[in-house]
């Protein structure tokens, strides 16, 4: 450079310093990013621990003695030939059912953190990928924020974070299908690409065994990224994507062949009547949409999932060039075509969910609200995607920087609001957990004292939490699952109790 020559800089990177040093008010942002982060990171820890809480219920009632019985390969086996096809979902099942109570209590926490390592990897990666850095901090932030947003704003979060057997099919399945990227974001050769093909096959061919909606999710975000990765991907990776994601999408679809051509698949159809009801009907299509829309309705109007907005705006704000990196992957020189992608994406996977799940549960598809957590992690990452692209458009925009901190502030703010917004419902689930349990645990001493002392039958009280399902609901009216919690007690049968004793 010629002596005298103005001193060229990257125009993203607002943080170089001027006169004596770092100005003060970014000073502020790298300390007040870890603060901001231990928020959600609270939350979470706290949400966790409540599931000491946990007890069996419902479908785990009838799960616990197979796997007593028969172990993780019973389960599976059941699963495969009589239940529901599910293969993988069986040894999930398998796997926390081998510690029954304890398998219950442990679940949040072990899938909390789970959850949470997959989405910090993978905005970790993704920033790095695309050549960014941002203050130490800021991708935990997101991760928890994300995590926590997706886990605990939903209209039913007992059904979505702490009933096991729905989690792994509709809650912990979208994250393991997203952390299958993993491996080609750290791909730096062609050991590490071909590791990233073999990676995604597998995980591909498990999750058709795991969830069919989430599976259809993958299918949906995968064919999109074969057919827009002309305006998302530079060219020198399209190809890879390419062939990465055609590689996921032809490991979901063996997984779905193996899934719906099982006993246990046709099982389940015909005793939903899914075999006479279509989904392909024109009555069942346009149902669908109509509860689809319903659903929207809800989610649209749950105003906590502002705070993954406001995570991304900090991070559109907070993200600057690396010095140091090299072309960068993606493209997002189109915001409004990306997002428009996305929303679209979101809209097809939620409705194409609500198309396959309407032959089962019918109109009770606007009550089972697990089942919408398949595609809720879409649009929670659209979300996040959404603001930091707008963060991005106001840095780049040139205003003030008293102007950026300032809406900063505010964001940092609504994450604080959001937080504080989940908390309070969850102390109050909490407290019926903790009731639940102390019921539950009384129950269970009784009839193991009655199996004991050589007794044939005991009254079961119904114990529900958050709607879930118990023997002898609606008044005694519903049986289901009176014989698995026979069986779970060495019993001949349970009867109707109306106290606890």
């Amino acid at each position: 450079m010629a002596v005298g020559a103005p001193r060229v800089t990257d125009p993203d990177d607002e943080e170089t310093p001027r006169g004596d040093g770092r100005r003060p008010g970014a000073t502020a942002v790298r300390a007040g990013v870890p603060a901001l982060a231990a928020l959600p990171l609270a939350l979470l820890a706290a949400a966790s621990a409540l599931g000491w809480y946990v007890r069996p219920s419902a479908d785990e009632w009838c799960f616990l003695p197979r796997i007593r019985d028969h172990g993780v390969a019973g389960i599976v086996e059941q699963f495969y030939a009589t239940d529901n096809g599910r293969l993988a979902n069986g040894l999930l099942v398998g796997l926390y059912g081998k510690f029954p109570v304890a398998g219950h209590q442990a679940y949040a926490a072990v899938s909390a953190v789970i959850m949470l390592g997959l989405l910090w990897a993978l905005t970790a990666l993704l920033l790095r990928r695309a050549g960014l850095r941002a203050p130490r901090g800021t991708a935990l932030l997101i991760a928890g924020m994300t995590c926590a947003v997706f886990l605990l704003a939903t209209p039913n979060t007992y059904k979505t974070f702490y009933w096991p057997a729905a989690s792994v099919s509709h809650t912990l399945a979208p994250v393991l299908a997203a952390g299958a990227a993993l491996p080609l974001l750290a791909a730096r050769s062609r050991r590490g690409r071909i590791a990233a093909l073999v990676t995604v096959a597998l995980a591909g061919a498990f999750m058709g065994t795991l969830s069919e909606e989430a599976s259809v999710v993958a299918l949906v975000v995968l064919g999109g990224a074969v057919v827009l990765a002309p305006w998302v991907f530079a060219a020198r990776v399209r190809r890879t994507v390419r062939v990465w994601a055609l590689t996921g999408m032809a490991g979901i679809a063996a997984g779905t062949l193996l899934l719906v051509t099982s006993p246990g698949s046709r099982n389940r159809r015909e005793r939903y009547g899914a075999e006479t009801v279509s989904m392909l009907a024109p009555d069942s299509l346009v149902t669908s949409l109509k509860l689809f829309v319903r659903i929207l309705e809800t989610v649209l109007t749950t105003w906590t999932y502002a705070g993954a907005v406001a995570a991304g705006v900090l991070l559109g704000l907070l993200a600057r060039r690396r010095p140091d990196a090299g072309p960068a992957i993606l493209l997002p020189y189109r915001p409004l075509r990306l997002l428009g992608f996305g929303a679209l994406a979101f809209l097809v996977c939620g409705y194409l969910c609500t198309v396959i799940t309407y032959p089962v549960f019918g109109t009770r598809v606007l009550t089972t609200e697990r089942t919408w957590n398949d595609y809720l992690l879409l649009y929670v990452l659209l979300l996040v995607a959404a603001g930091a692209l707008a963060g991005r458009a106001v840095r780049r925009a040139g205003r003030p920087a008293r102007a950026r901190y300032g809406l900063a502030a505010a964001c940092a703010a609504l994450c604080a609001a959001t937080v504080a917004g989940l908390a309070a419902p969850l102390y109050d689930l909490g407290g019926d957990m903790r009731a639940r349990a102390e019921r539950w645990d009384r129950q269970d001493r009784f009839l193991r004292e009655r199996a004991e002392s050589g007794a044939e039958a005991a009254p079961y009280t119904p114990n529900s939490v958050s709607r879930m399902l118990e023997p002898f609901g609606g008044g005694g009216k519903r049986q289901w699952p009176a014989r698995c919690v026979a069986d779970y007690y060495h019993l001949d049968r349970v009867t109707h109790g109306h106290r606890i004793p």
